[in-house]
């Protein structure tokens, strides 16, 4: 079982399956292409075929950018219980996490390159052509925590896969610290994420404490809700043995981090509302509207009404154990959480502008078909390594039965 052998079986498994799984790809590639179409019309004539504007200068791909990070980050729901606590049954779908975990990186930096607009400015990053600007620079210790969680995700499971290739079980004192590290690197991302936002003082929205733990409570949903709908299919059309155990884990853990989720809103409500001065000009465009504007204020509405129907449905335990439901309430919070996270806490931050001028955003289609395009490329690696990850496995466990 030689290395060569391991990466020509893990590349063939990528390229083999049924019709639908053809298709699925196809249908990938459908949009990778027309987001590529997009992408090269933005690279000729600029953002300005996009929404945004001096006045709003982040818009739909920071905001999915965002939203990409949390899904990111909630891969230590199961590497904490599989490997810090032991417990086996998390163990066998912990390698699925990792790989959404390093598609939805790969997409967030996708997304920033296409904010960019000009991606030759990365240059300016490299060491001897530019300047890196650490530790002074918070877009540098982005670039380092993204970069550098990315390598963590790859390499924890290839070893792992690779000593199980090799028929031999993975050395728990050589992965045991990559996966703590792995565990402190997703909260310092979190972190570095709330910064980058926290940063800006003249953005009262963002410029509160509270930030970098709604940012952890809301992706501590969103992955779980993911997950489970992810492992429920893998368990129900490629029969891959995930025990309810895991689902019931997943469920609660969502359920609680939702709890928290409305918590720290409702929090912001109070304080900014209750003494309400101009810092809280951003939160009543988004809940009341301002000045007659209030092109948001449906969607977070909507937010809001999602995730409180979500956790509804979450806290009882008979709705909860219903598949069907809780499917659905894993949809509701994921599009609950990607409209309050994303869109309405991304661009609700730049209206009104420092100065009060009010300048609504809308994303154009180009906007959204270069990010549904992104969206594509991470759907597409995740499905190429999460087919590959249980090929192998299954050959794996076919060849240990035989002997």
């Amino acid at each position: 079982m030689t290395f060569l052998s391991f990466i020509r079986d893990g590349l063939g498994a990528m390229f083999q399956g049924s019709k639908f799984y053809w298709g699925w790809l196809g249908l990938l590639h459908v949009f990778i292409v027309i987001g590529l179409a997009f992408y090269s019309q933005q690279l000729q004539q600029g953002v300005i075929i996009t929404g945004m504007s001096d006045q709003v200068s982040w818009g739909f791909y920071i905001a999915n950018f965002t939203f990409m990070l949390g899904i990111a980050s909630s891969v230590i729901l199961l590497l904490i219980p599989a490997y810090l606590f032991g417990r086996e049954d998390v163990k066998q779908v912990v390698l699925i996490g990792q790989a959404m975990a390093v598609a939805a990186v790969l997409t967030a930096m996708l997304l920033v390159i296409v904010d960019l607009g000009r991606p030759d400015r990365m240059l300016h990053l490299l060491p001897f052509i530019g300047k890196f600007n650490l530790p002074q620079s918070m877009l540098a210790w982005d670039v380092v925590s993204l970069n550098g969680f990315l390598c963590l995700n790859l390499l924890i499971p290839f070893y792992i896969l690779y000593r199980r290739y090799q028929g031999k079980p993975a050395s728990i004192k050589h992965v045991l610290p990559f996966i703590i590290l792995t565990i402190f690197w997703a909260i310092f991302m979190t972190t570095v994420e709330a910064l980058l936002f926290a940063t800006n003082s003249g953005r009262p929205l963002w410029h509160t404490p509270l930030l970098g733990p709604r940012l952890l409570a809301s992706a501590f949903v969103i992955g779980p809700a993911l997950l489970i709908i992810v492992l429920l299919f893998l368990r129900r059309f490629w029969q891959y043995p995930v025990k309810q155990t895991v689902i019931d884990m997943l469920s609660i853990i969502m359920l609680c981090a939702l709890y928290v989720t409305l918590f720290i809103v409702l929090l912001e409500l109070l304080i900014d509302f209750y003494n309400e001065t101009t810092h809280a000009a951003s939160l009543r465009y988004l809940y009341f509207g301002l000045h007659g504007y209030a092109g948001l204020t449906p969607w977070i509405w909507t937010a809001l009404l999602l995730n409180i129907i979500a956790v509804l449905l979450l806290s009882f335990r008979q709705l909860r154990q219903n598949t069907r439901i809780l499917i659905i309430a894993c949809c509701l919070s994921f599009i609950g959480i990607w409209i309050e996270k994303g869109m309405s806490f991304v661009v609700g931050g730049f209206i009104p502008t420092p100065i009060g001028e009010i300048y609504e955003y809308t994303p154009t289609f180009a906007e959204i078909m270069i990010t549904l395009g992104c969206w594509a490329i991470g759907i597409l690696v995740f499905t190429l390594l999460v087919r590959a990850s249980i090929t192998l496995e299954v050959r794996i466990k076919s060849s240990a039965t035989q002997q």
